[in-house]
């Protein structure tokens, strides 16, 4: 018998092309200072947390922390495929925390569900398509949440390397 399709979409592809060598791209998703520079879903979000230890099987960490806020949203996971500079795979977990008040506020009620992102970046020359895959949303308003808040992060990290070409 085969299986009845989902009721809900429950994965969020987001393409983009960053003027910048893959090289760069990649250092700058997966190099705790540049991810600093860059990992929030607004200009007014800082990243006080940027742990990653990038071989599979190891963990990683990021927390974005909203204007005016005492705690940061963090989200970890463990990496599944490491392949510089071409692709990640990990899992994504938001940890627990009260009062969320932000543009993930779904992931916070949705029960903590281990999720999985693969992020491709494709050589173009002197710009990188990135295309960021995220799967497993408890439900379609978490996964327009997190599109809104990737594409977020997606304009914090072409303003980044708009400045930086290494």
């Amino acid at each position: 018998m085969t299986q009845p399709k989902p009721d809900v979409e429950t994965a969020l592809t987001i393409r983009r092309t960053f003027a910048a060598p893959r090289d760069v791209v990649f250092r700058a998703w997966t190099e705790p200072d540049r991810l600093k520079q860059w990992w929030g879903v607004e200009e007014a979000f800082s990243t006080p947390i940027a742990e990653v230890d990038l071989r599979v099987g190891e963990a990683y960490r990021l927390g974005m922390l909203a204007p005016g806020k005492d705690n940061p949203f963090i989200a970890g996971g463990v990496y599944k495929e490491v392949s510089p500079p071409a692709k990640l795979i990990y899992t994504w977990v938001w940890e627990g925390g009260e009062g969320a008040d932000s543009p993930v506020d779904a992931a916070h009620t949705a029960g903590f569900q281990e999720m999985l992102v693969t992020v491709e970046f494709n050589d173009l020359g002197q710009t990188t398509e990135v295309v960021l895959t995220h799967e497993y949303f408890p439900d379609q308003h978490s996964r327009d949440e997190h599109n809104q808040g990737w594409n977020g992060c997606f304009g914090q990290l072409a303003r980044l390397l708009e400045g930086s070409k290494t």
